[in-house]
């Protein structure tokens, strides 16, 4: 295979972040997530072709691709499982534009907008139906019982979240969220390769990690929700709470605001910013410390995934996922 997948690890020259390391294998996944989208009907390869070229880090396969260099798997089988969890990805993505009725998605107009609801509730099935046939042409079940495990998850997390909707809800409920709707496809994502190869302690171990760094990366997002703008964001800016959705942030805002200001944040959920505009929000994060501890909060959990990687032999895989955890949380910057 590629230079990147050489048991010494890659020259020093292309160490320089954890993503120039498997920049090949990366690259076939892009491949082969085109071709397989190239099998589809016009429609559906238009809808997915449109979402793919919007852009996005790729940072599911590429942790699935870091975890399994970690322990040894690489190939053509760790590139299939790249392009499902890819192809996951991009499926849910699909399908929650369609459920939130979004009209931005990476600073271009949802595919939903472009194509109508219908049609992308029939790509993002595609996709996922894909994705389980390229599973399944693996022949390992047990992996194909994790993403099994992991797409009932999911759709159960989003389906609580609409349930939720509106309503002031605990910090555990918005944890179980987090869990359920992001960390739980970081998990995944990191335990995989791990699990090809049999290597049980491992993929329990990188399962755990996925977890800790998908929950510091989901509370950044919440973050950055208020506090980018909507160039860097690539959406319209305080959505979350316009939505009715309070993550940690607006939660830790609410358990310190007086009932006056309480009552103008459940006004947003309900109504958006009409009547309160966001700069009040933004003011009340302010007054209240909510950011802070939430980012206090969100590097606590990084700090927890790079604490589980040190039983690991040391190698330039082991560097790489070490600086997952912090990078996840330097976006604020």
């Amino acid at each position: 295979m590629s230079k990147s997948a050489s048991p010494m690890g890659p020259p020093a020259a292309e160490a320089a972040t954890p993503f120039a390391l498997i920049r090949e294998p990366l690259e076939e996944v892009e491949r082969q997530f085109l071709a397989e989208l190239a099998t589809a009907t016009p429609g559906i390869a238009a809808i997915g072709d449109y979402l793919h070229s919007g852009g996005g880090k790729r940072l599911r396969p590429a942790l699935l691709l870091l975890a399994a260099e970690l322990c040894g798997a690489r190939g053509p089988k760790m590139v299939a499982l790249g392009t499902v969890v890819e192809m996951i990805h991009a499926a849910t993505l699909i399908h929650d534009d369609v459920i939130d009725d979004a009209a931005i998605r990476r600073g271009r107009p949802s595919a939903n907008t472009r194509w109508g609801a219908r049609a992308c509730v029939l790509a993002g099935d595609w996709l996922y139906m894909q994705a389980f046939s390229i599973a399944l042409r693996q022949r390992h079940f047990a992996i194909l019982d994790e993403l099994i495990r992991l797409t009932e998850t999911m759709v159960a997390g989003e389906l609580r979240q609409q349930e939720m909707a509106g309503t002031v809800v605990t910090r555990q409920q918005h944890l179980d969220l987090i869990e359920a709707k992001t960390a739980r496809l970081f998990a995944v994502c990191c335990k995989l390769g791990a699990l090809s190869v049999g290597r049980a302690a491992e993929a329990a171990t990188l399962e755990r990690f996925g977890r800790e760094l998908g929950i510091a990366f989901q509370m950044v997002d919440d973050i950055l929700d208020f506090t980018a703008s909507e160039d860097l964001l690539g959406k319209p800016v305080g959505n979350d709470l316009r939505e009715g959705k309070m993550t940690l942030p607006a939660l830790y805002a609410y358990e310190r605001a007086d009932r006056g200001q309480r009552r103008r944040m459940e006004l947003v959920m309900r109504e958006g910013y009409a009547t309160v505009g966001l700069a009040e929000i933004r003011e009340l994060l302010a007054e209240t410390g909510a950011l802070e501890r939430a980012m206090t909060e969100a590097r606590e959990h990084a700090a927890a995934a790079q604490d589980l990687l040190v039983g690991f032999p040391p190698s330039v895989w082991r560097e790489a996922m070490m600086a997952l955890p912090m990078l996840a949380v330097e976006r604020m910057h």
